[in-house]
């Protein structure tokens, strides 16, 4: 599979409701810390939770997380009030983003996943200048999102000390993706 058309690129900027229904800005690269966004296809639904959980242990856990003062963001296409609910439900530390009319993955370019059965699962791993390093498509492999992230941000830490760009990993293949 084609390596996603935003992967060594700038990635974009986007504004969506939190979960509190207050409008959040994700600028990558104005902070000079690395960030993560993860567009997963229904809140509440098993995958979505095992995968919100994994980040949500990962952000409290693991050290390259930690280290890396990385922040993450969920974004899924579910109304303010179900996001709401899912962040309080699970304890997700980090913003869960509304995406209900599909603007932040339009901006991403994020197809269908399953054939155009599902909304597609995607993971970002942006660095500190605001540079897309690698890209994860996946719906049904929610467990692998938590660690390619975990990789990735040890590429980028690796790299920086080098003084080098970071390298993408090998293509994980993804689910055949719609149109």
């Amino acid at each position: 599979m084609a390596p996603h058309p935003l992967r060594n690129q700038e990635a974009p900027s986007i504004t969506l409701p939190n979960q509190d229904g207050q409008e959040t800005t994700i600028k990558p690269g104005s902070t000079g810390t690395p960030v993560v966004i993860f567009f997963f296809p229904a809140s509440g639904s098993y995958g979505c939770t095992k995968e919100a959980c994994g980040f949500r242990d990962a952000v409290k856990e693991v050290e390259v997380f930690k280290r890396s003062n990385v922040a993450v963001f969920g974004i899924s296409g579910d109304a303010v009030a179900k996001q709401k609910s899912f962040v309080d439900q699970h304890g997700l530390p980090y913003p869960v983003l509304s995406d209900v009319k599909g603007e932040a993955r339009k901006a991403y370019q994020i197809k269908k996943g399953l054939l155009g059965l599902s909304e597609g699962r995607v993971t970002f791993v942006i660095d500190s200048k605001g540079v897309v390093r690698d890209v994860l498509s996946s719906v049904l492999n929610f467990n692998e999102h938590v660690s390619f992230v975990r990789k990735a941000l040890e590429a980028i830490e690796e790299a920086e000390k080098k003084g080098q760009e970071p390298t993408p990993q090998d293509e994980t293949p993804s689910q055949p993706a719609a149109a």
